[in-house]
Parts: structure tokens; sequence; C-alpha cells
């Protein structure tokens, strides 16, 4: 990875409390999993902001590098990765998600 596109993630993930690098965006997810994580985080009401990897194939591809997940969706919460679709439906299921949020947000 370049030391410019680590420079964007970072810029991108210290900007924004919640942030998914997805395929699509969050009134257009392009795929399922992504869709997924749009409604979890729709239902707890929480603002987040997306990152459409399909427009952006340096990010795309950075991104996996970056956190060392190999897949899209991608969550990342007060600049922590958090997970994928899975892992959020997990999280929410058992109730962290909401604390995770909180917390990020109150800070």
């Amino acid at each position: 990875m370049t030391p410019e596109l680590k420079a964007r993630l970072d810029d991108l993930l210290d900007q924004n409390k919640i942030l998914v690098f997805m395929k699509g965006n969050k009134l257009m997810p392009q795929c399922g999993f992504s869709n997924n994580v749009v409604q979890i985080l729709n239902t707890l009401g929480v603002p987040f902001e997306t990152v459409d990897v399909l427009a952006d194939g340096e990010i795309r591809q950075g991104i996996k590098e970056y956190s060392n997940w190999p897949t899209i969706p991608q969550v990342y919460i007060d600049g922590e990765f958090v997970g994928g679709s899975d892992v959020l439906i997990e999280l929410y299921q058992n109730g962290e998600l909401q604390q995770l949020v909180e917390v990020a947000l109150a800070s």
C-alpha cells in the first residue's frame, strides 16, 4: 500500500465516527452484505458515512490490506476495524454493537 493511500484511509477514519467501506452507498447498497450493514446501522438510528469501493479501485483493494480483512463491507467505529456483515449481525444480536456505537458517539 502506498503511503498516500494509507494517509487517505487514515483521514477518512479520523473524520468519521462510524464508517462503512461497502459496495454502493447507504442509499443504494450494491450487494446483500452491504445492505445488511446499512439496515443494522439504520435500525440503531446512528449517523454513519459510507465509502463506495466500486467507485475507487485503489480503496477497494487498499482497505483489505489496511484491515487485513479480505471481504467488503468493512465497518469501522471510532477508527477501529469492527468487522464485516456477519460480525456486525452477531454484535447487533447480542447487544454489543449498540454499546460500541454509544461509546464512540459520546467521545
